[in-house]
């Protein structure tokens, strides 16, 4: 078998960054130059392939279990939820990268028996991994470590999740003597600009339950997400000559500060954690004629999520009044919700993953998303699907790093997964 190393390596060689701006699925006609790379290796595996002309992967490894008789058809209940011998078990990653930073020529920079002190990723630009600041790099001492060259990010988000399906994949296919039901993969584009699922079809996915291959450090699982939206607030201004402005400007950079300034100041990403929401200004532009704003609202709790997205409409009400109706828009729409709702009443999955982790050797951390992933669409579209760790961490930017022996526990939990039992 070709090492997960080896995968992941070739895998972060091609150039899939997504683009927000875009309106075509997927939203970089570049992401197909991976999923045709994946699909052409799945099938000289054997495996059955198809990738759509909206960039979703999907493929098909087989049962190898015997045929169950009627007699010993398992009960619905006794099997919870499973209406076979071995339920339809379906992994998910998604192929594109972070428009956040460059994707693009990525070098990675291969670390063995790493010492656990800081790494220069780049001397020329003073670009370092500090272990004062990442204290966590310590315990990957002895460990082989795949990080950037302090340029570009180098995409273990989610290229190590698919690294990990592929080679879980070819175990499968090699090993014969490995008994498991039918098992689904899906590689999907424009996860990270929310879109990651507008085109998947559950019902042609045909599993049972799934997981995105999704997270960070080892151990990690998640089953709950924050509920997200976004407000885009548009400001038109009106631009006088400064000479003669008085009681005739509306400078729109002036409003939208004003705007921010009515967002709590602790409750923003960098003074948040655990289950805490926030307020995330993420863009802003203009000039004194206009100026726009985006932002997003983030909460675990569904009471205060809505209390969050109420107070722009508090906002609009005090800019209508002190500059007329027509001088400040604001859109709120909703994103995604917390997978929670849909996933606990089907908890068995979420303990298959915790099995799966102890008989590898890991200690599960089970813990809220403070993010969201495709697998909370997909939950709330019929089709429960936790997410399990890939190993990476520090994403979307240049100071991005994974743990080889990372990546092999992970190919390692979805096997058990896997598994029959």
């Amino acid at each position: 078998m070709e090492k997960v190393q080896d995968k992941f390596l070739r895998y972060v060689g091609v150039w899939t960054t997504s683009d927000p701006d875009s309106t075509t699925a997927p939203s970089t006609a570049r992401q197909f130059d991976l999923l045709n790379l994946l699909a052409k290796e799945l099938k000289e595996m054997g495996i059955k392939v198809k990738v759509t002309a909206k960039g979703v992967l999907m493929a098909t490894i087989p049962s190898n279990l015997p045929k169950p008789s009627k007699a010993k058809t398992l009960d619905k209940k006794a099997s919870a939820g499973k209406t076979s011998a071995a339920p339809v078990i379906g992994f998910i990653a998604h192929v594109d990268t972070a428009p956040d930073a460059e994707g693009k020529d990525i070098k990675p920079q291969i670390i063995p028996n790493y010492n656990g002190k800081d790494i220069i990723l780049n001397k020329a630009k003073k670009v370092k991994l500090s272990t004062a600041v990442f204290p966590e790099l310590k315990t990957f001492k002895g460990q082989t470590l795949i990080t950037t060259d302090g340029t570009t990010l180098l995409g273990a988000d989610d290229k190590a999740g698919v690294a990990e399906i592929m080679c879980a994949a070819e175990y499968m296919v090699e090993h014969p003597e490995f008994k498991h039901g039918t098992i689904k993969i899906s590689f999907t584009p424009d996860e990270e600009i929310g879109r990651g699922v507008e085109n998947f079809s559950v019902k042609d996915f045909g599993a049972d339950f799934a997981y995105t291959m999704d997270g960070g450090a080892v151990g990690e699982l998640e089953f709950e997400n924050f509920n997200a939206a976004s407000a885009k607030i548009e400001i038109q201004g009106c631009n006088i000559h400064p000479g003669y402005a008085k009681g005739k400007m509306i400078n729109a950079i002036i409003v939208a500060n004003e705007i921010l300034s009515m967002l709590p100041p602790k409750e923003r990403p960098e003074h948040t954690s655990k289950y805490q929401g926030f307020y995330h200004v993420v863009g802003i532009s203009g000039s004194v004629e206009n100026a726009s704003v985006s932002i997003i609202i983030r909460d675990h709790d569904t009471k205060i999520f809505n209390a969050r997205k109420k107070l722009f409409d508090t906002i609009q009400s005090r800019m209508d009044k002190k500059y007329g109706k027509g001088v400040v828009k604001i859109t709120v729409k909703d994103q995604y919700y917390n997978m929670r709702k849909v996933v606990e009443p089907k908890y068995y999955i979420v303990e298959r993953a915790i099995s799966a982790m102890k008989k590898a050797g890991i200690k599960p951390k089970i813990q809220p998303i403070r993010g969201g992933t495709d697998g909370a669409m997909l939950s709330f579209r019929g089709l429960p699907c936790p997410n399990i760790f890939a190993g990476g961490l520090n994403f979307h930017g240049k100071l991005e790093y994974v743990s080889v022996e990372s990546m092999e526990k992970a190919t390692q939990v979805i096997l058990n997964i896997a598994q029959a039992q």
